[in-house]
């Protein structure tokens, strides 16, 4: 089917439905070479030129041309006006025998529980889509609850986003559940919920669940609001875990008691890659416990964040010694913290010695009038560790990285700057 048809086809089936072309389906349709394993990327908020977002009747245009495509395997409508209508038409789609779709990203879009009901049903009879993203949709508890029951059927989907759903502890605990013995995911993330309990009791169901699951790489639990005592209740059933390759613990309230926990697990533990500790309160108590355990032999973390945890020249000393002393820990971000000359002088040599690649880590040495900075560059942990792409393969994926890292910020002992870094100065733009 040459690429001209598809855009022909997308008209005609407008015409038919009087619904009025989208100029940006359109291009996207004409610029697409079809062939084998073709992902369509419509995403609403594209920052070249502005597009006209998709709605419901895009959705169920672009629905109807999708049957019996077998090219396509991947949309990406991220962004958009989509509502439980719109994620009606899709559903139906998902439903086809003929359907090929792979991967399935909806984030940030105005779907509600309604939409994720008849999303859940669809996924029931489905036996192709691999990566289903809802984060930042309002699915609710309700909706959440819908697609925990379905992966007590599905065992086709290996990843699944759920990030800021507002769902609360009756499906954080049901996915939980369902993850004991749903053998097929890999990858989920249930960050940002609404949890107004105090008792922490989803920690004890994950540990419970991390105890005897053997599949799942990959479990983003940011802003869970997780203290000390759930991150002991976690840290249980990890000591038994042999799969987990990245654990997100970003935007919690763990302090150095909880990281001590952690840290025992990391001796014991030999999977665990990646952790992201990023805007917790560890302190230079916690970063020691970490930098004990990543000295440890046989400690398999890779790659380490702890931005943003009040750690200062102690617990940074010791954190840049592990490094020496690693032989796995080739990745580590620091940026937020108190970086005092000493430090900035450690993670220096750390760079032009070439133990840490400078584009494996989020600063850079410089030093004005004999005196050593660092400044923040565009580097960070990875987002994701598992992806499916849109044939379908499992891909790991690689550090997030700038192509040409620049700094934005810089840090000097007496928190002040020299006038030609002050001037270049910007306001962060990424916060919890």
């Amino acid at each position: 089917m040459a690429s001209e048809n598809i855009s022909e086809f997308y008209a005609a089936v407008c015409a038919e439905h009087h619904i009025k072309i989208n100029p940006h389906i359109l291009q996207v349709l004409e610029k697409t070479t079809v062939a084998e394993n073709v992902a369509l990327k419509l995403t609403g908020n594209n920052q070249l030129r502005r597009v006209q977002r998709l709605d419901d009747k895009d959705v169920l245009a672009l629905s109807k041309c999708l049957i019996n495509n077998e090219c396509v395997t991947g949309l990406d409508v991220r962004y958009n006006n989509i509502t439980d209508e719109g994620v009606g038409h899709l559903a139906h789609l998902l439903q086809e025998a003929s359907s090929a779709l792979l991967s399935l990203d909806l984030m940030f879009n105005d779907i509600q529980t309604d939409g994720a009901e008849v999303l859940a049903k669809s996924l029931q009879r489905n036996s192709t889509l691999l990566s289903l993203r809802l984060s930042g949709n309002k699915i609710k508890n309700r909706g959440a609850m819908h697609l925990a029951s379905m992966l007590q059927v599905n065992n086709t989907l290996k990843e699944m986003e759920l990030a800021d759903c507002d769902l609360a502890t009756q499906s954080v605990i049901a996915f939980a559940i369902v993850l004991k013995s749903n053998k097929t995911l890999r990858s989920v993330n249930i960050s940002r919920p609404l949890l107004f309990s105090h008792q922490e009791e989803w920690a004890v169901h994950f540990s419970e669940m991390l105890a005897v699951n053997s599949s799942l790489v990959e479990l983003h639990l940011g802003k869970m609001g997780m203290t000390d005592t759930g991150m002991e209740r976690l840290t249980e059933g990890l000591r038994l875990n042999r799969s987990l390759r990245y654990l997100d613990l970003r935007c919690n309230r763990v302090t150095r008691d909880g990281v001590r926990q952690l840290a025992k697990v990391l001796k014991q533990n030999p999977t665990l890659e990646i952790i992201d500790l990023s805007s917790n309160r560890i302190e230079d108590d916690g970063a020691a416990y970490l930098s004990e355990a990543v000295a440890w032999p046989g400690c398999a973390l890779r790659e380490l964040s702890v931005t943003s945890n009040n750690i200062k020249t102690q617990g940074l000393l010791a954190l840049a010694q592990a490094m020496t002393e690693s032989t796995t820990l080739n990745h580590i971000y620091i940026w937020g913290n108190h970086l005092e000359e000493p430090v900035c002088q450690a993670f220096r040599e750390l760079i032009s010695s070439g133990r840490l690649p400078p584009e494996q880590t989020d600063v850079s040495a410089y030093e004005v009038d004999g005196q050593v900075f660092l400044a923040e560059v565009f580097h960070s942990l990875r987002r994701h560790y598992y992806r499916t792409n849109s044939s379908g393969t499992d891909t790991p994926t690689t550090s997030n990285t700038a192509a040409d890292p620049l700094p934005i910020h810089a840090a000097s002992p007496d928190s002040t700057f020299p006038p030609h870094v002050e001037s270049q100065l910007l306001v962060p733009l990424q916060s919890c």
